[in-house]
């Protein structure tokens, strides 16, 4: 037996009704927006229509989802149908919508559709449904209200290394965050737990610039058949409001590239601090910082793959 329930929430925005629009439409970004998503990957995309994997989940345990959605700019709309939902969910569809209210004002509408089997435990299924569509319509409202400041706060670059060697023991180097204490220089501890393959909970003690410690916590998602890996701080840097990114390994026939990619969204309160409210000052602040320690990293892992190399000359 199964049961069609609708579920709908809005908000108003204090942020012009195409600022809200673009926020829907891009997802991007999503990592650094709303608190339970970790990844987002668009598979295809014709400028319309779009595929593309969710990974979210609350308490850092995040599932994949996908999703395939279609975009009208015109009518600031965006329908969508989950392809694979997980049981007792056979069905799940809706859509996000913009209405402008008023000069700086405008509205966001959240409808969706679920299909549910009626089975222990049904409710909790929908009440998390409800609580999710609420944060995050909640999460695009609060950054569409500080659409001002957005582009000066945001912050992407990459770090790479090249190595001459295979990829496989460069990407267990990076897969086994738990070694990289007395390899790393700023990582002076380190955390890991893995509750279902790959996907990871890192928490790591870190020294700053200054030699002050400061701890973070992350998710991490691990794809070794593909030599990625995409993370998400739960707690990042003191000076991030949200952090996330992407370690990958890239073979070919001479060596392996190996890149760190870093999206950041800074808090603008505290990076006041150490940049005398200077917002380009702030993202080169930032980029150093998080360069260097990339940096560290990419360094330990070419150390770590040679090491094989040097114990066989030593013989």
């Amino acid at each position: 037996m199964e049961r069609v329930h609708r579920l709908s929430y809005a908000v108003d925005a204090a942020a012009p009704a195409g600022t809200l629009y673009t926020l829907v439409a891009d997802t991007t970004p999503w990592p650094l927006f709303l608190a339970d998503t970790v990844h987002t990957e668009r598979l295809d995309f014709d400028g319309l229509t779009e595929r593309y994997l969710h990974w979210a989940g609350a308490e850092g345990e995040p599932r994949a989802s996908l999703w395939r959605r279609n975009l009208d700019a015109g009518r600031r709309r965006v329908d969508f149908r989950e392809e694979r939902p997980e049981a007792p969910v056979t069905a799940s569809s809706g859509s996000w919508r913009v209405e402008r209210l008023a000069p700086g004002w405008s509205r966001l509408l959240l409808e969706q559709d679920l299909t549910v089997a009626e089975v222990p435990g049904a409710q909790r299924v929908l009440d998390a449904a409800a609580a999710r569509g609420r944060a995050a319509a909640d999460g695009l409202r609060a950054v569409a209200e500080r659409w001002r400041g957005l582009d000066g706060r945001l912050v992407s670059f990459e770090e790479s290394v090249r190595i001459q060697g295979p990829a496989e023991p460069v990407q267990t180097f990076l897969y086994e965050a738990g070694s990289w204490p007395g390899r790393v220089a700023h990582v002076t501890g380190a955390e890991v737990a893995e509750h279902r393959p790959g996907v990871q909970r890192v928490r790591l003690a870190n020294r700053d610039a200054d030699g002050s410690p400061y701890p973070t916590d992350e998710v991490r998602v691990c794809f070794p058949a593909a030599g990625r890996i995409v993370f998400k701080r739960l707690r990042p840097h003191p000076l991030l409001a949200a952090h996330s990114g992407e370690w990958s390994v890239e073979p070919d026939p001479a060596g392996v590239t190996v890149v760190c990619r870093h999206d950041v969204l800074l808090d603008g309160r505290k990076t006041e601090r150490v940049a005398d409210a200077d917002p380009a000052r702030a993202r080169r602040y930032v980029r150093e910082l998080l360069g260097r320690e990339s940096r560290a990293v990419l360094d330990a892992a070419q150390e770590y793959a040679g090491e094989p190399v040097r114990a066989l000359r030593s013989v």
